[in-house]
């Protein structure tokens, strides 16, 4: 009986009906009431026990496959497909279409990433749902210290072994674990997408894109830092672009620094996006607080470095112009399309 199914499995496999005619003859002999299936069901009765465990399920796939057989073609040919070489004109040309695009964030990050990479930055990744320490504790951010209120985070639960679990605020927290996990030097940057608890808006979203950086070796100063901004800035933004570093604060670089370009919108003559001023900030940097470094088993008296981080979003602002952060999640194809001509 198995070598019977088969073979009508075989038969079943190359049958390519032609016309309605040629299906409705091959219902009547496989699902008709005296057809194949039926004969099969009939001497299925007859065998034994042992093995109709095993014929069973091979003869309901065998009925299964006839029956799918028979209704793909039935519905081909009821909307009036034939499925004959002369119903086609394979001389016509075939249909067009459309090109898909890159997201802006997609095409900038990459951008960015090749730019560091020249300078010899590798690309590190790691978990966006951190516990307390590689998000805060590590990065100089002690329990109840007034920086942690710079960023409204999102909390997901306590754990009373490694504190608070949420959603990382910066991508610095894979600084710390590459910093624990490896040996100096370090140079490599780290994209990926943050979250922090704020109301969304044209200029604030509650989840956006940063790029991080971090080179820590032996001699590292803060004017290789600012050459290698200075870098960056030039090759993103074109020859040209002044650069200007303002004292800022951050718990885990000592000192600290905003970095501000002259905006590529009204070249310093001053507009909305620039506030009037000719200036735009695009990123924070400084050198690694030595503490940071003790946190994750580095020598400070042997090893200094430098970090800085980006928020993808305000580049790509800048770079293209666009005025509301909301657009980038919106996935309007409209607005999508607008950046098909960079992949070209």
């Amino acid at each position: 009986m198995q070598d019977k199914i088969n073979q009508y499995i075989s038969e079943i496999n190359a049958f390519t009906p032609a016309s309605s005619e040629e299906l409705e003859t091959y219902r009547i002999k496989f699902l008709g009431t005296k057809g194949i299936i039926k004969d099969l069901f009939d001497e299925f009765k007859t065998v034994s026990a042992e093995e109709k465990r095993v014929l069973g399920k091979v003869l309901n796939e065998f009925k299964k496959l006839a029956e799918e057989k028979h209704q793909s073609y039935k519905e081909q040919f009821e909307s009036g497909a034939e499925l004959t070489s002369s119903t086609f004109d394979l001389t016509l040309p075939g249909e067009g279409f459309e090109i898909g695009s890159r997201h802006p964030l997609s095409l900038v990050r990459k951008e960015i990433i090749e730019i560091f990479k020249k300078l010899g930055f590798n690309v590190a990744e790691g978990p966006e749902i951190e516990d307390d320490w590689h998000n805060f504790s590590a990065l100089n951010f002690p329990e109840e210290h007034p920086a942690r209120d710079m960023q409204d985070t999102f909390f997901i639960k306590k754990d009373a072994e490694n504190g608070d679990i949420a959603l990382r605020t910066h991508t610095s927290s894979v600084q710390v674990r590459m910093m624990e996990n490896g040996k100096p030097p370090f140079r490599a940057i780290m994209p990926g997408r943050v979250y922090r608890n704020e109301a969304i808006s044209a200029r604030a979203h509650c989840f956006f894109h940063q790029v991080e950086g971090l080179y820590v070796d032996e001699n590292v100063s803060f004017a290789d830092l600012k050459q290698t901004l200075f870098y960056f800035v030039q090759e993103l933004y074109g020859e040209g672009t002044k650069v200007r570093f303002r004292p800022s604060y951050f718990p885990f670089t000592e000192p600290s620094a905003e970095m501000d370009i002259s905006c590529s919108i009204c070249k310093g003559s001053g507009c909305q996006m620039c506030k009037g001023s000719g200036w735009v900030e695009i990123l924070g940097c400084g050198m690694v607080d030595p503490n940071v470094l003790e946190n994750c088993g580095i020598d400070s008296s042997k090893y200094t470095g430098f970090a800085f981080g980006m928020g993808i979003e305000r580049i790509t602002n800048l770079k293209y112009q666009i005025k509301d952060l909301r657009l980038f999640s919106e996935n309007d194809i409209r607005f999508l399309k607008q950046f098909q001509s960079e992949i070209l």
